[in-house]
């Protein structure tokens, strides 16, 4: 059982959010927050358990039957709340909002298959990739319809690179793998929603300093919301965001990256996620060439558990990795 001291911190974080940024931010906890005590018990009736890997760490498998499709929780405050803030037309969070839902739709028909209609496969990896690829067209477009110029900013250079005709391919690349490594990332209770929330945040200030407000609402809305769903998915998870939440987040994180032309710097910016993404990399080709693993376990939250740590503490480390590397990015970009 759950005790103050456990949510604790979660509780100063609230508070740092309630005055430290707009209203909007406070508003989006508590419509979270209210939204998973409806939510989660209704998920249970439904019976949409995760079904645990046996192939992975063998602590997960008491997780079995914990609820899943809660990205449905940050999801729904973000968009009533960014509805609210954002004074239209604005067509970039439109955008953002699309691309999110758009692969939170991916997501919750994959879970949908496998949860409610008890078919282990969900969507095949084809059908996932032609799905991605359909969004990240419909974001191309955008931005041509738009008179959007196709170049892109290189970090810690202050100038831009116009790419011409590569930028198609180049923006499909970045979009499928941001939002798939985003997916990745998502193995812990808690893991996935914290990372987000650091991401958000930096996302938030380098808005404000470039002058974009309206997707700067969006992201700190979007932390918000991610804070308040964290109540439910600490450890122990109460209820796991599923590919509704995981792939709908790949998608936020890297739509807002595209539009404020730093795609370049999603690799340092949301570094964690290209690590879990690397190790998985890295493991399959190692096996496959040499027949030997480099990791215990892939993805590397996997690795640090099967070396002994609790879950709490690979979480934990990985956040401050993060920030660590979103504070780096922030100099990067403007100092």
């Amino acid at each position: 059982m759950n005790t103050f001291k456990d949510d604790l911190p979660l509780l100063v974080l609230a508070c740092l959010a309630a005055v430290l940024f707009p209203f909007w931010t406070p508003l989006a906890i508590i419509i979270a927050l209210v939204s998973g005590h409806f939510l989660v018990p209704f998920l249970r009736r439904l019976k949409a358990g995760q079904a645990i890997r046996e192939e992975g760490p063998k602590s997960h498998l008491k997780k079995g039957g914990t609820p899943t499709i809660g990205g449905i929780i940050f999801l729904f405050s973000t968009l009533l709340v960014s509805l609210l803030a954002i004074k239209m037309p604005a067509t970039d969070v439109l955008m953002i909002l699309f691309t999110t839902f758009a692969f939170g739709a991916v997501g919750f028909i994959d879970d949908y298959i496998k949860v409610i209609k008890n078919r282990n496969l969900g969507l095949t990896a084809e059908q996932k990739l032609s799905l991605q690829i359909l969004v990240a067209i419909v974001i191309i477009g955008y931005e041509f319809i738009k008179g959007e110029p196709t170049s892109i900013l290189i970090p810690g250079l202050d100038r831009t690179v116009d790419l011409g005709w590569f930028y198609v391919p180049f923006i499909i690349f970045v979009v499928v793998g941001t939002v798939n490594s985003v997916n990745l990332t998502d193995g812990l209770d808690g893991l996935s929603s914290s990372v987000t929330i650091i991401v958000m945040v930096f996302f938030y200030i380098v808005s404000v300093k470039l002058g974009a407000y309206s997707i700067a609402t969006f992201c700190i809305v979007l932390a918000g919301s991610l804070l308040g769903f964290l109540f439910y998915n600490k450890y122990p998870a109460k209820v796991f965001m599923g590919d509704t939440g995981s792939l709908a987040l790949g998608g936020a994180v890297v739509s807002v990256a595209i539009l404020l032309k730093l795609p370049l710097i999603l690799p340092l910016a949301c570094g964690v996620y290209f690590m879990e993404t690397l190790s998985v990399i890295i493991q399959v080709v190692s096996f496959k060439t040499t027949g030997r693993r480099v990791f215990k376990m892939s993805p590397l939250h996997h690795h640090f558990e099967e070396s002994g740590w609790k879950e709490t503490k690979v979480v934990s480390a990985f956040v401050l990795a993060q920030l660590v590397l979103c504070v780096i990015s922030y100099i990067l970009l403007f100092m």
